[in-house]
């Protein structure tokens, strides 16, 4: 019987390719879904390419990290395939509430970081 304290570290690099696709792929499932959210609210144009790529390249990473997250927390495949879809949805918020999360445990003002969106007048997607 393998001892469980023996098993070898988790790396970056312990993961194989088609673990990393499903968990980009799932990610970015959720970019997209959060884009279709966005177009049916109507704060972005039916089809802007910029706002798409945007929320595709962003859950993609922020599942990425999720990912990583869940494998050093020893989370069951299925949660971290499911936190992985939710941040993939969540996007920058995501970053934004980790971000705001550190800023609490480590006693640091990020006050002259806050970034406030400003919505155009006109028609949506134009620059």
């Amino acid at each position: 019987m393998d001892n469980p304290l023996n098993e070898p570290e988790k790396t970056v690099a312990s993961f194989g390719v088609l673990t990393y696709l499903f968990v980009i792929a799932l990610a970015m499932g959720g970019g997209i879904a959060n884009y279709i959210s966005k177009v049916r609210a109507g704060t972005v144009a039916r089809f802007n390419f910029t706002e798409l790529a945007g929320d595709i390249f962003i859950s993609g990473f922020t599942g990425l990290i999720t990912f990583w997250m869940c494998q050093a927390s020893n989370f069951s495949d299925l949660i971290a395939a499911v936190l992985v879809g939710i941040s993939g949805h969540m996007g920058a918020r995501l970053i934004g509430k980790f971000e705001q999360f550190l800023s609490r445990k480590l006693d640091i003002s990020i006050a002259g970081a806050d970034v406030t969106i400003v919505k155009k007048e006109g028609p949506p997607g134009v620059f």
